[in-house]
């Protein structure tokens, strides 16, 4: 089945290029990186938005770097709970302390690795936007369920079982990122009419689920496998609003032109 993009410009939304670092980098090496990135960025428009997502020891060294317009610090996860006997959790209050404004909730490797549910993941999706925080929630199907054509169904059970029970003023808090599971670190990438075709599935949803001002004002961000070679003809597809970007957003170099290829 193809999605056709929604009559609109597109031009009202965010375009992003957010680095996920991972469990990478130490705390003076992320801070070399950042200003590398920075130092060789170009000043941004004012719907061009850069995030860096660095392990949380980092989150307070890289804020107080970031200093240049349009460029934010966040957080990879959060805890569903603000405070209390939760050995090893960090609390979105804990986050702000340190000047975190954004957090990643539901990404494929917490899913998978660390036994996330839908219930964990709607429980953190409400805390993050009633903090006050910008939610990057993510969603994406394993190469099986493509194989198999249940993409569609699985991206939607996870949209609808974790994220869109947010009233319209909390979405207006959330950035949607479509992660394909088997284009996650593997070299391979979603074509861009495939990657196209799913976010604007994603949108269709947010449409149906509140209106369309609300669908297009969500941006929607590919992440699987972006890099310098393929940013550009990926973000000119109407529906796709910038990246998620794993293993290039930790090189300088590549994630500048990740950044310079934003629309």
């Amino acid at each position: 089945m193809i999605y056709l993009p929604l009559e609109y410009n597109n031009s009202m939304r965010k375009k992003i290029a957010a680095g996920n670092w991972k469990m990478n980098t130490t705390p003076d090496e992320g801070k070399l990186l950042v200003k590398n990135i920075i130092s060789g960025s170009p000043s941004l428009k004012e719907h061009q938005e850069v995030y860096f997502f660095p392990p949380f020891t980092h989150i307070g060294y890289i804020a107080e770097v970031v200093g240049k317009p349009n460029f934010y610090t966040g957080a990879q996860n959060c805890s569903p709970f603000e405070k209390g006997a939760y050995t090893g959790e960090i609390s979105t209050s804990m986050l702000k302390a340190v000047a975190a404004t954004h957090v990643i909730i539901g990404h494929s490797e917490r899913r998978s690795l660390f036994s996330e549910s839908y219930e964990s993941l709607q429980h953190k999706s409400s805390t993050v936007v009633n903090s006050g925080m910008t939610l990057v929630f993510c969603c994406g199907e394993t190469l099986a369920e493509r194989e198999s054509k249940n993409q569609y169904k699985i991206v939607q059970e996870q949209l609808e079982r974790s994220l869109l029970h947010l009233n319209k003023d909390e979405m207006q808090q959330v950035v949607v990122a479509y992660e394909p599971v088997w284009a996650i670190g593997t070299g391979k990438t979603a074509s861009p009419a495939e990657a196209q075709d799913m976010h604007a599935f994603i949108r269709s949803l947010i449409k149906e689920n509140y209106d369309e001002t609300i669908a297009m004002q969500t941006s929607i961000l590919y992440g699987g496998s972006v890099n310098a070679a393929n940013a550009k003809e990926l973000f000119s597809q109407p529906d796709i609003d910038g990246g998620l970007v794993g293993g290039a957003s930790l090189k300088a170099e590549e994630f500048i032109e990740i950044i310079k290829a934003l629309p």
